[in-house]
């Protein structure tokens, strides 16, 4: 019987629950029963918070090319009898993310053109930013463009115009490509799991502003950048990937703020990349990452 290496055919199968023996044997074993051919599989078992967590790469023939459908009934009652957290997606189903900018815009221009030229598997409905400067570079994307004012005293009512244009496109997750505001608990709250964030410094080295300068004032021979979810804490949501880059006593702050700007859209692009290929599990304060 062969097997179709159609994407369209392919499905991603994530979860994570209470360690025990059979969950492995469980899994593979309803693909199995079928006709399912598993591609790649991995799993990881912390004892520290003894959860297992596991990703499942799949495929059937044509006859079977309606997994969702067909699967999602017979893996919801093992999720119900495992205690498991679920989720069986297509492979060709690209998460909708909403792009969130303020007035410093090289993450943004990365994703969109990675996005553009298929090395980000996502669709971007729209970007939106409390600054309007960005509009001209959305627009030569054809993205919707909104230009989203806020101060101490709008927050509020712009964070609910968020959640109804999150609503409204049917968004799956927000990029904060350099969003230079702080977001209330509330819209963490409401987008749990569901906010990726780059932060402009190796967490949790040099908070705040100005972080490239703090270091030059120090001296450091490596800078980095820490894509993270967010949370209600300011930046100690659960971390995705972080890299660096070696700089020397040579540096200016300006060749600093380069050289970051480098790091940070590389390490941003890769934590979207990763969550849209369902690589990304959250464990607690922690995440779970399958490369």
């Amino acid at each position: 019987m062969a097997y179709s290496t159609r994407k369209g055919n392919d499905h991603i199968l994530t979860l994570s629950c209470p360690d025990r023996p059979g969950i492995v044997h469980a899994v593979t074993g309803l693909l199995a029963k079928n006709d399912m051919n598993i591609l790649d599989s991995q799993q990881f078992s912390d004892p520290t918070s003894e959860r297992f967590f596991m990703r499942v790469h799949f495929g059937g023939n044509d006859a079977a090319a309606s997994a969702s459908k067909d699967l999602q009934a017979p893996f919801d009652e093992l999720a119900q009898e495992m205690k498991m957290d679920l989720d069986l997606r297509p492979v060709a189903q690209k998460p909708r993310v909403l792009i969130m900018v303020s007035k410093i815009g090289h993450c943004l221009n990365d994703l969109l053109f990675r996005q553009s030229t298929s090395q980000l598997p996502i669709e971007v409905p729209l970007i939106v930013s409390n600054h309007p400067d960005f509009k001209p570079l959305a627009e030569s994307y054809k993205i919707p463009f909104y230009h989203l004012p806020v101060n101490k005293d709008t927050k509020l009512e712009q964070e609910k115009q968020i959640l109804d244009l999150v609503k409204e496109h049917n968004i799956d997750l927000i990029v904060l490509a350099r969003y230079m505001q702080v977001l209330t608990p509330g819209l963490c709250a409401a987008m749990s799991g569901k906010i990726i964030n780059i932060h402009h410094s190796f967490l949790p080295s040099f908070k705040g502003a100005k972080p490239y300068h703090q270091a030059y004032e120090r001296g450091v021979k490596i800078i980095g950048a820490t894509a993270h979810f967010v949370t209600a804490d300011l930046d100690e949501g659960p971390i995705i990937e972080q890299r660096v880059a070696r700089v020397d006593h040579g540096m200016s702050p300006k060749e600093l703020v380069e050289e970051g700007s480098n790091v940070e859209s590389q390490v941003l692009a890769a934590a979207v990349k990763w969550y849209a290929e369902r690589k990304v599990i959250l464990n607690g304060t922690k995440t779970v990452v399958f490369n």
